[in-house]
């Protein structure tokens, strides 16, 4: 069990570090094109423990053109501030690594 977790941790450092990298190019076009429409969404997240669920928000908002606004741990909702809207899974495509990791 300890092997998988280590396994999901590296998945996930592995995965933040591409969704930065995306993310941080897909705002730098729009911001030259001008197509930028901000909204606020609420996401029903999986996680179950606060710590889990504090390290998604924080994802969240290191990757460029997302803001990690508000968390309710107790109902598991996080309000999300993005650039554009997008799907749940654009958003967050790193919750199933940090629930192996730390779940």
């Amino acid at each position: 069990m300890f092997l998988v977790r280590i396994f999901y941790g590296i998945a996930y450092f592995i995965v933040l570090i591409v969704e930065i990298i995306k993310a941080t190019l897909d705002v730098a076009l729009r911001v030259v094109n001008g197509k930028i429409d901000p909204i606020v969404v609420e996401i029903d997240t999986e996680l179950k423990r606060p710590v889990s669920q504090v390290i998604l928000a924080n994802s969240i908002t290191l990757t460029p053109g997302t803001l990690s606004v508000d968390l309710d741990s107790e109902k598991g909702i996080l309000k999300v501030a993005i650039i554009t809207p997008r799907e749940r899974e654009a958003i967050i495509p790193f919750e199933q690594y940090i629930k192996g990791m730390l779940e």
